[in-house]
Parts: C-alpha cells; sequence; structure tokens
C-alpha cells in the first residue's frame, strides 16, 4: 500500500489561507449570495479545480429556484391537509 504525502504547509501559508478566505466570505456576504462557509469553500475548491465560476453561479441559481419550487409545493400540500 503506497501513501502519498501532503507537501509541507508552512503556518504562515494557512495563516494566509485563512485570511484569504475571511476576505472572501466577508465579501460574499457584502454580496448578499447566501451562501454559508461551507458552501463557499466547495464553490472555491471547485474554482480552483477549473471549474468556470459562471456556469457554477448559474448552477447555485437554478438549484435555489428548485429548493424554492420544491419547499412551496410541501407547504402548499401541508396547508391542504
Amino acid at each position: 500500500m503506497t501513501f502519498t504525502t501532503m507537501p509541507h504547509v508552512s503556518d504562515a501559508q494557512i495563516s494566509e489561507a485563512r485570511e484569504v478566505f475571511q476576505t472572501l466570505l466577508e465579501m460574499s456576504s457584502l454580496l448578499c449570495t447566501g451562501l454559508d462557509p461551507e458552501t463557499l469553500t466547495i464553490c472555491v475548491r471547485l474554482c480552483e479545480a477549473g471549474v468556470n465560476p459562471e456556469a457554477l453561479a448559474t448552477v447555485v441559481r437554478e438549484l435555489r429556484k428548485e429548493v424554492s419550487n420544491i419547499e412551496s409545493g410541501t407547504d402548499d400540500a401541508n396547508q391542504n391537509c
């Protein structure tokens, strides 16, 4: 069994990454994106992996619409009972 080792990451790099993420989180909040830290992390990682940011934004918007439609349909069904 072969294990790959992770490259050494210095404390300074970790600190800088945290600071950058905090800045992204603040920008996300100021822009009222509605992204929580976990979702923002996933989006950032997808962009780093080469996903087109505009396409990702479109997918997020469409998923929100679908969730809203499902929730409103569920709420309507509960009101009829």
